[in-house]
């Protein structure tokens, strides 16, 4: 009795730490997000500031911004024709370069759109400044302390040198500007086929005498983006800083903290998003001082990641000097990233993407899905490829698992005899079990193998369908179009037939999005759990009756992916252990099972006086 107690106990203890999971982890972001995209309304009308001040000396760690206008648009366009430009054309991006402070401001993903509707626009990463949400990246010099040099700020008008004004793949752009004092700034910009930026700065000097500058480079975000606030993944500021490895931000930690300083290390920062990724870097191994930074400028937030090198360029009169430097704006491709890493050497920057504590299982999870898609054609497919091919390799495992479950189950009556016989007696209980388990070879914890060895590999897949952007509008059949986005039907809408959204109901509406791969999902659940007669303890049968419900509910926001690969996971649970325990000779009474369940239960008599 004792001993059924300890299992309801458990029982339930494991039902509250699946509900309040997802409460913490999915229904709580979901709520946060709400408020926090009602907060990002509201700012969006204060206004922006148009540019940022000349950055501090290189005795701080990086440039600090210094609030210098409150110039603000009504749009886009209107910001974007407000200045001079270069236009930016590529095969996968679209944009201009601003002429005003050399700054990359104005930049758009060709290759990606907003929804799934081929038609919806493409996917804006960067903003002028003078715009809600404004983020922009620049790039330039900072003197020697208590040296009287004019430098380009952020205010200052480049012009164009020569004929080239559009920056395409095979045309780079020189931009120049002389302070008037002996020193002529040149900044040749080029970008390559996807989305790495190379900066070449060069320093005329005709002052007469020698001149030392640092070089710096920053990315600004006004505003708190939307983030999807899951634990799985990391947005906001981060970056991989030499020997204190990656480092990670969250917005709230910078507003509560105000800035984090570096000193005297290496690599490059920026910001990240769950897709898209902006990232200042200087030539791999260069010695800086970084930092992340944030602070409230008329109204809005003002987030920094910056890096001001510790070792000045001299330039020594009559000569001229060079530094070259990266940007990376664009889409979080593996390819792509994994690529510039092996080229130019940037010190893990395959970290831009967020592989999660398992990576050493979520990497070649995704490799082996990228395989499979580019024979299949269909990442759902590939999925369910997956599924069975870790079927597969676990199948030993499994087979010792279920036959030891096949031989529990043949010992039953021996068991509940031992029971009855040695209810008064716990320990010789205990004993007699464990000589019956010895005797017929049985490992009464071989069960929870199966559920152990999926839950690495499920969290592996589901980091993979998350974050990977090769997920992301991925169709699979029918009504799904987007694997890294929830099931769109929803029961409680009769699928569309009634014309409003129950998951906008308080509290509870976090609940009510529950679409036909979940109750797929969830009665594949319920068919494996009849693979066992139910317990005999009426709180635990109902305990797990209940369960395949709450599973439901719970996966019913997440991405379809997911949920088709845990409703195909079990299907194919339940034909292994079929065949498996069958084979050992245990009676697998299915059918019998679930028919039960739909049988009305005798009321107990009540005892007469």
């Amino acid at each position: 009795m004792m001993k059924d107690n300890r299992n309801v106990i458990l029982a339930i203890v494991l039902s509250m730490a699946v509900l309040f999971g997802w409460q913490f982890f999915v229904a709580g972001p979901q709520l946060e997000r709400a408020q926090q995209q009602a907060q990002i309304a509201a700012e969006q009308k204060a206004a922006a500031d148009a540019a940022l001040a000349t950055p501090v000396t290189p005795g701080q760690a990086a440039a600090t911004p210094a609030p210098v206008g409150t110039q603000t648009y009504a749009d886009r366009e209107t910001a974007i024709a407000a200045t001079q430009r270069v236009t930016i054309d590529t095969a996968d991006l679209e944009g201009s370069l601003n002429l005003t402070g050399a700054r990359l401001d104005d930049l758009r993903l060709k290759a990606y759109r907003e929804t799934v509707d081929p038609n919806s626009p493409i996917i804006t990463l960067l903003t002028p400044a003078g715009l809600p949400n404004a983020y922009f990246a620049e790039e330039g010099w900072v003197p020697v302390a208590g040296a009287n040099i004019a430098v380009p700020s952020n205010q200052t008008v480049w012009a164009v040198e020569g004929a080239n004004t559009t920056l395409t793949a095979t045309t780079p752009v020189t931009l120049v500007w002389d302070n008037g004092a002996g020193l002529v700034f040149r900044r040749t910009i080029s970008v390559d086929e996807y989305y790495l930026f190379t900066v070449k700065q060069t320093i005329q000097n005709n002052t007469g005498g020698d001149v030392a500058l640092y070089p710096y480079a920053r990315v600004i975000r006004h505003n708190t983006p939307h983030v999807a606030n899951f634990f799985i993944q990391h947005e906001g500021p981060h970056g991989v800083l030499g020997g204190n490895n990656l480092v990670s931000k969250k917005y709230a930690d910078l507003q509560k903290d105000l800035q984090a300083t570096y000193e005297n290390t290496s690599g490059w920062l920026g910001f990240s998003d769950k897709y898209w990724a902006t990232a200042v870097m200087p030539p791999p191994g260069t010695a800086l001082n970084a930092r992340f930074s944030w602070q409230n400028n008329a109204g809005y937030d003002d987030y920094q990641t910056s890096y001001v090198e510790t070792t000045p360029v001299v330039i020594a009169s009559g000569a001229t000097a060079e530094r070259e430097s990266y940007l990376f704006a664009g889409a979080k491709e593996e390819s792509v990233i994994s690529a510039y890493q092996n080229q130019y050497g940037f010190d893990r920057l395959e970290l831009l993407i967020d592989w999660g504590w398992l990576s050493f299982i979520t990497k070649p999870m995704y490799y082996l899905l990228s395989f499979l898609y580019s024979i299949i054609g269909n990442f759902g497919v590939a999925v369910l490829c997956v599924t069975v091919i870790v079927k597969a390799i676990f199948f030993p495992l499994a087979s010792r698992s279920y036959a030891s479950m096949a031989a529990m189950r043949r010992v039953q009556p021996e068991m509940k005899s031992i029971q009855e016989r040695l209810k008064d007696d716990r320990p010789a209980q205990q004993q007699a079990m464990m000589e019956l388990y010895k005797k017929e070879k049985i490992n009464p914890l071989s069960g929870c193998w199966p559920v152990l060895i999926q839950i690495p590999v499920f969290f592996a897949l589901y980091t993979v369908i998350f974050i990977s952007l090769d997920m992301r509008h991925a169709p699979f059949f029918g009504w799904i179009q987007d694997l890294a986005a929830p099931d769109p039907t929803n029961i409680f809408t009769l699928f569309g037939l009634i014309p409003w959204d129950p998951t906008a109901m308080p509290f509870i509406g976090g609940f009510l999005h529950l679409g036909v791969w979940p109750v797929i999902m969830g009665i594949t659940m319920w068919v494996q759990m009849k693979l066992n007669p139910p317990p005999p303890d009426p709180t635990q049968a109902m305990i797990f009756n209940w369960m395949p419900v709450i599973f439901t509910f719970m996966l019913g926001t997440f991405p379809a992916g997911l949920v088709i690969y845990w409703a195909w996971n079990n299907t194919l649970s339940v034909t292994q252990q079929w065949f498996i325990m069958k084979r050992h000779g245990a009676e697998v009474n299915l059918l019998g099972n679930i028919l039960d369940s739909f049988k009305r239960k005798p009321k107990a008599e009540t005892p007469k006086a």
